[in-house]
């Protein structure tokens, strides 16, 4: 058996990283499309842009999903490893990495293509470290937690 706690710290962990991993990626994208056409200046308005859509999903999704996944782990009562997420949201997690892997290599050599994928990568980036508070404010990392 798995405590609550853990399942708190990988599911935090999951955040963090798929966050992280975003923003390189999206920012390796923005630099390739800069350096296919650098008279055009849409990398600093995809950038915001991605900062802006990312916020917004931040505060009216991707919080109340953290959220929900705290009470969820509370609330199990023999907690296992697997649980850290629902079923429904591993399989959703493996399309949307597959579907961004996919974007990505037919993005290679499209400015325009490019900077939308980077736009969609920062976007959910900034949401997954946006959300990430919720971990800290919720108390998901307390020793008592279980």
């Amino acid at each position: 058996m798995t405590s609550k706690r853990t399942l708190n710290i990988l599911a935090a962990l999951s955040w963090f990283s798929g966050g992280i991993v975003l923003t390189l990626k999206g920012s390796s994208l923005l630099i390739e499309a800069h350096q296919l056409k650098p008279e055009h200046e849409w990398i600093l308005l995809a950038l915001a842009l991605g900062l802006l859509i990312g916020g917004l999903k931040a505060r009216y999704l991707f919080c109340r999903t953290c959220r929900k996944n705290l009470v969820r782990i509370a609330s199990l009562r023999e907690p296992r490893l697997w649980q850290v997420f629902r079923p429904g949201f591993l399989v959703f997690l493996l399309l949307m990495t597959v579907t961004g892997v996919t974007l990505s290599t037919m993005a290679q050599g499209n400015h325009s293509f490019l900077i939308a994928v980077a736009i969609l990568d920062i976007s959910v980036a900034t949401a997954l470290l946006g959300s990430s508070g919720v971990f800290w404010k919720q108390g998901a990392f307390d020793p008592e937690v279980g």
